[in-house]
Parts: structure tokens; C-alpha cells; sequence
């Protein structure tokens, strides 16, 4: 120990500190937490009772010897630096750089909008976790165990305690059943939030959940593994689908224009019963028919429905005194049918031709 005492104090007195580099390593190589310095004080404890007195006081004397030539240097090279003459082969007449603003991104843009449409007609925003539960995502929404609509969800699981991600292309959600009796995944989509509003707010709900969420596909123009979605739910006593109708003509026409034709054409989701998907006028063509619509003229938004009694049910609320209706579509289809966007991959590959495009809005 003595020995390692004297040679650690020669080095720290003749070590070169005449520049930032030098200073850094000075520091991390005697002060830092994994140092020398610190490697001796560790071996303090194998030192015999009766000298761990005397060479303690020779460590902290080292110790301080170390941080007072630290700080020196560090002194002197900052007040070098204060005093250093200004650049003279710089052209101070030259004009400034501009500073480059930046732009809203277009999902963003189209999200903000989405819910001031919906917060004029009394729907307040609610968040909730990305990883959820397979209660909030799959059962409580009327997604049995091993039922096949769970199939068209697939998505990404998260194993317990390990943290690695278990990406489910291979297995099944009822696989992992089997073996975490409690899995955790990244959401499908909100309506996990409508579970969690319906569990803990009184009634009457009026909600619209923003947010992102994740599904087991393959990345190309038309879809990817990442998304946004708007989902919203209204319960109360004597809600009907003619008021689901009424507030998605409402939005609608708000975000598109007063002329945008809408239909309503029947669907099935595990959660909603009568369920439907909408479809608006296609944007591009007007209605007449394009390869954009599949010349049907129509183009699809969303989905929509009143929610399922046994929705309710697994909620606490009561199907037979309450109905509602809930809704839900993807931010990134409103933006690409909003600013005719034909490639979903633009929205993340931070191209900043295409974001420069949104400068005015």
C-alpha cells in the first residue's frame, strides 16, 4: 500500500494538465468514482487495524493534493481562455446566419385540429400508457382469450421483470397467456383509454383519446408498425346511434368542407354492437372514381359503433339504464387524405423537403 501511496503521488505531481483533454483525464484517472485514488481507498479494509489510522490520513492528504492541482490548472486554463485576443482573421462586418425556424409536423397539425372540432361540441381530451395490459387492451373490450379477433391485433408483447420484447408475429396473445399469467404489450389502439375512463369517471362520459399505438405489420406505404388514432366515447342514458351519426357528420363536414358526402356501412368490432365503418367522398377525385379510391368514389376513415353491453358490463355500468356509442380513426389517414399525401412512411422519415411543406400552416 505504501508503495502504491508513493507512486500514485509522483504521477499526480508531474502529470501534464496544459489543455481541456489533458484536464479531463486527470480527472477521471485520480478524482472519478472508479479512479485510482478511489481503488486505493477500496483496499483500505486489507490494510491491518493498527495502520489503517496513518494510511487513511496519507489517502486523504493525496486526495486533496490531487483535487488542489486539479483545480489550479483548471483556473488557470479558464482565465487563459477569458484573455485570449479575438479572432483576427474573422470578418466581423459579415452578416449573421439566419436562425432556421422550424415547422409543425403535419400529424400534429392535423391532431390539434381533430380536437378542437371535437372540444366545441363538449368531448374532453384523456391519456393513458402506451404498454397496457391485456385486461384495458383485449378482454374488458370484449376480446376473449383465444378469440380470432384478436388475430387482426396483432401486436408486440413485453415479458415481465426481463424487459426484452416478444414480437408476436410467430405467437398468438393466447401463447403468452399461457406462459406470463399476466402479460404486458404495447396497445393496438385508445380504446384502452375508454376502458380506463368508464372504470374510474361517473357518467355522463364524454372523452376523445388521442394517441399512438402499435400493431405487428409490415411497413409500406399503406401501413406501418407505429401509428396515431383519435378514438372517442359518449355514455349517458338514451344515447342512440342517430347521435353517433350526428356527430360524425359533425366532424366531418367541419374538417373537410360542408359539400364532403359521408355513409355509414356495417361492420363488426368485438367492442361496439351495431358497428359500422365510414366512409367520406374521396378527396381526390372528387367522388368520380380514381386507383386512390378503387374507383368506388368512396374512401374509408374510420370505424364506429354503440358500445357493447358487455363493454359496460366489465366496466361496472349498468347496459340496462346506460348506451353510448364510441368511434375511433387514424391520424395518419385524416393527414394523407387531408393534405393528399400518398406514402404513410413520410410521416416518419423526417424528410425535411416534405416537412418544409407545412411552413405556411
Amino acid at each position: 500500500m505504501q508503495e502504491s501511496i508513493a507512486a500514485l503521488t509522483a504521477e499526480i505531481t508531474t502529470a501534464e494538465l496544459n489543455n481541456p483533454a489533458e484536464l479531463d483525464a486527470f480527472r477521471i484517472s485520480y478524482l472519478g468514482r472508479k479512479g485510482r485514488l478511489a481503488d486505493l481507498f477500496d483496499q483500505l479494509k486489507t490494510v491491518p487495524a493498527e495502520d489503517k489510522r496513518a494510511v487513511g490520513q496519507q489517502l486523504n492528504a493525496l486526495k486533496q493534493q490531487a483535487q488542489a492541482r486539479f483545480d489550479e490548472a483548471q483556473q488557470a486554463a479558464e482565465a487563459t481562455a477569458d484573455n485570449a485576443p479575438a479572432n483576427p482573421d474573422f470578418d466581423y462586418t459579415l452578416p449573421p446566419v439566419p436562425n432556421a425556424l422550424g415547422t409543425r409536423h403535419p400529424l400534429s397539425l392535423v391532431r390539434e385540429e381533430m380536437l378542437r372540432i371535437f372540444g366545441r361540441i363538449g368531448f374532453a381530451v384523456a391519456e393513458g400508457p402506451e404498454i397496457e395490459d391485456d385486461w384495458h387492451n383485449f378482454t374488458a373490450l370484449n376480446f376473449p382469450e383465444n378469440h380470432p379477433a384478436r388475430d387482426m391485433q396483432d401486436t408486440f408483447f413485453v415479458e415481465s421483470r426481463t424487459g426484452g420484447m416478444v414480437d408476436s408475429a410467430d405467437d398468438n396473445s393466447q401463447t403468452h397467456q399461457s406462459t406470463n399469467p399476466q402479460p404486458h404489450l404495447l396497445r393496438t389502439h385508445t380504446s384502452t383509454v375508454q376502458v380506463r375512463v368508464m372504470e374510474t369517471e361517473p357518467l355522463p362520459i364524454r372523452r376523445v383519446m388521442p394517441g399512438r399505438v402499435f400493431r405487428n405489420e409490415a411497413i409500406s406505404a399503406r401501413a406501418h408498425m407505429m401509428f396515431h388514432q383519435v378514438e372517442g366515447i359518449f355514455i349517458d342514458e338514451g344515447v342512440s346511434f342517430a347521435d353517433l351519426k350526428q356527430t360524425v357528420y359533425y366532424f366531418v363536414q367541419e374538417l373537410f368542407g360542408a359539400d364532403i358526402n359521408i355513409r355509414f356501412r356495417p361492420s363488426f368490432f368485438p367492442f361496439t354492437e351495431p358497428s359500422a365503418e365510414i366512409d367520406i367522398t374521396c378527396l381526390i377525385c372528387k367522388g368520380a372514381g380514381c386507383n386512390i379510391c378503387k374507383y368506388s368514389g368512396w374512401v374509408e376513415i374510420g370505424g364506429c359503433g354503440m358500445v357493447d353491453p358487455a363493454v359496460l358490463e366489465n366496466a361496472k355500468i349498468d347496459p340496462e339504464k346506460y348506451s353510448g356509442y364510441a368511434w375511433g380513426m387514424g391520424i395518419e389517414r385524416i393527414a394523407m387524405l387531408k393534405y393528399q399525401i400518398k406514402d404513410l412512411r413520410l410521416f416518419t422519415e423526417n424528410d425535411m423537403r416534405f416537412l418544409r411543406q407545412f411552413e405556411a400552416l
